[in-house]
């Protein structure tokens, strides 16, 4: 197969060598009767015939892929098994794969996210942010000193804060750490 390619690739330089006259041709090529009706071959059908060999010519269609993906019901059929990964979430109560986020309890975390930055768009625009911006709820910008608020851009939204969304967002959670030195693990998946 290199062989091949190589010869190929020889033969393309001597063409190119031979068109632009940087060599003059052999003894057996000086006198060649051309046919007038002979087609001119572009370097797309060389580069067609001669380089692309590992590429598909045509696109795999939806039964081919199909009958690989689930096989043929008459020779080979590949079964559709169940998921045994599957778990419930403690917080909702939906299922979800191992190793996976909660699809709704990322959803509404998503679309809170997504309220944020409207708020946060349609407050502050396209103005260069050079201070901290704070999101804050209702209610809650008398829990902190005036002191805390200087030097900060305070962007309100207009409802209560979601209960399962916590003020700190740096916190890892809620649960207060453990005086003990032993811990069992939970909830292995």
């Amino acid at each position: 197969m290199l062989r091949r390619v190589g010869r190929i690739l020889k033969q393309i330089e001597n063409i190119f060598a031979l068109a632009f006259g940087r060599q003059f041709p052999p003894q057996s090529l000086c006198v060649v009767a051309v046919p007038t009706n002979a087609t001119n071959k572009t370097s797309l059908d060389v580069l067609d015939n001669g380089f692309l060999w590992a590429v598909p010519r045509s696109r795999r269609s939806v039964e081919k892929r199909l009958s690989r993906k689930f096989g043929y019901p008459e020779y080979v059929y590949k079964l559709l098994l169940p998921k045994r990964n599957l778990l419930v979430c403690n917080t909702c109560g939906h299922h979800y794969e191992a190793n996976h986020l909660c699809p709704h309890c990322y959803a509404k975390v998503r679309t809170e996210t997504e309220a944020m930055q409207s708020t946060i768009q349609k407050e502050l625009g396209l103005n260069p942010v050079e201070q901290e911006v704070v999101v804050i709820y209702e209610g809650e910008k008398v829990e902190q000193p005036a002191e805390f608020w200087k030097g900060k851009r305070v962007i309100e939204m207009k409802k209560e804060r979601p209960s399962w969304f916590s003020k700190n967002l740096l916190e890892k959670s809620t649960v207060q750490p453990s005086s003990g030195g032993d811990v069992k693990p939970t909830e292995l998946a």
